[in-house]
């Protein structure tokens, strides 16, 4: 089974929805999935330096306590899954697109699904900035990659293209938020769901077909 997820490294339930995903999974041992990162960007026209945490939330939700309120819901969600989160580690919001890129490289090695977990452990449990080339490629060294050779492609056009054309599609598709998973280019299941919700589809097997029935919301 393919199953393509949308998502951006800086969305905290992006981070929540691929553990419940994984969880699923653990549910399901019989099922040899194909899962194949598709990077989209919750903020495209991020400065390629980020910008401070306190400015960007102020931005997105329009003052402090509607933030700590959406913090709040957060960190009660990860508590609950036992996930690890540290949003007050976070200070600067970075521009994610040279993170997608290092999945994209990593990729070329088998590891796209373990550098996305690493990026999302480095940004949400760290509160480290993954836009930094020294951290992206500390972060693939760690996982056994080439991190000096991961550093110099990301000094490149390296993978850029690819990113740009994955988020431009997810955008064609209709999609304005993420987390959303698309299992055999048929059916999709969008926001942070519950491990249970994801299993109707698991066990549906369906092969590859040309329409897209969205589940969820």
């Amino acid at each position: 089974m393919l199953i393509e997820t949308f998502a951006d490294l800086i969305c905290p339930w992006c981070y929540i929805g691929k553990n419940r995903l994984a969880r699923a999974l653990d549910s399901r041992p019989g099922l040899r999935p194909d899962i194949r990162w598709q990077p989209f960007q919750l903020n495209p026209d991020m400065p390629p330096g980020g910008m401070a945490r306190s400015d960007y939330l102020a931005l997105k939700f329009g003052g402090p306590e509607r933030a700590r309120q959406i913090h709040r819901m957060v960190e009660d969600t990860a508590e609950r899954d036992g996930l690890p989160l540290a949003l007050d580690r976070i200070r600067r919001t970075p521009n994610s697109f040279d993170a997608h890129r290092a999945i994209r490289i990593a990729g070329r090695q088998g590891q796209s699904n373990a550098m996305a977990d690493a990026l999302f452990t480095a940004y949400f449990v760290q509160g480290l900035d993954i836009s930094d080339h020294e951290i992206l490629a500390a972060t693939a060294a760690a996982l056994g990659l080439d991190g000096a050779e991961v550093k110099r492609l990301l000094a490149t056009d390296a993978e850029s293209a690819t990113v740009q054309s994955a988020d431009a599609l997810a955008r064609q598709m209709g999609l304005q938020a993420v987390p959303c998973y698309i299992f055999n280019r048929r059916y999709a299941l969008s926001g942070a769901q519950e491990p249970a919700s994801f299993l109707p589809l698991l066990d549906l097997g369906v092969d590859d077909a040309e329409h897209l029935s969205v589940v969820g919301g």
